[in-house]
């Protein structure tokens, strides 16, 4: 399934690939509702998968083992981190599929993940088979031993 949905971002980039500066006014009316808009485009797309799939931010931040005052700073893009596994973390506690997470992690400035990399590779096999729970993940990274989330 995220095969396709990939495939589908290949297809809206190649259009754009193909486009004029004069067709372009007509493109972004062509898929408005495809288009990210705003200051804070990270913040509003977790916003709006957080109300789409019917989580409280709360609980994800519980879930993604961050405060909930940390969480609530990332989430409105007053703080800012560095650490992949931050994100990474929010969205398995938000039960993110794969496409989503790539997404997430794309907005926020941090190179999606790769299935040539072993750990990124893990973290695609839990997504794909909705391992969501951050301490099943680890286990998964530990008994490969990859670097864990949780020292």
């Amino acid at each position: 399934m995220a095969k396709e949905i990939w495939m589908r971002e290949d297809e809206f980039e190649e259009e754009l690939l193909r486009i004029t500066p004069a067709e372009f006014p007509a493109f972004l009316r062509r898929q408005e509702g495809k288009l990210i808009r705003g200051e804070r485009p990270w913040a509003a797309y977790m916003r709006g998968k957080f109300k789409e799939k019917g989580v409280l931010q709360q609980e994800v931040f519980l879930a993604a083992d961050l405060s909930e005052r940390y969480g609530y700073k990332l989430v409105a893009e007053e703080k800012h981190t560095t650490q992949r596994d931050v994100i990474l973390r929010l969205c398995l506690a938000a039960q993110f599929r794969l496409d989503e997470t790539q997404e997430a992690l794309i907005l926020y400035g941090m190179a999606p993940l790769l299935g040539r990399i072993p750990r990124d590779a893990a973290f695609i096999v839990a997504f794909q088979n909705r391992i969501y729970d951050i301490h099943d993940v680890d286990a998964i990274l530990r008994e490969n031993n990859l670097p864990p989330f949780l020292s």
